[in-house]
């Protein structure tokens, strides 16, 4: 899967934007997220994450 399908799985999740030029994931969603619910869920399609805010 990708990045945006595996994110997009997490409850809540209401936008997905990803830029492959920058590296950059910002998520928006109806409730506080998990960090580390996000970092998995990136993980899980292949790539790594750090949280920066």
């Amino acid at each position: 899967m990708s990045v945006r399908e595996e994110v997009g799985e997490l409850s809540g999740v209401t936008d997905i934007q990803v830029s492959a030029q920058t590296g950059r994931l910002v998520v928006t969603s109806e409730e506080p997220l998990d960090d580390a619910q996000v970092l998995t869920a990136v993980e899980d399609a292949g790539y790594s994450a750090v949280k920066t805010r």
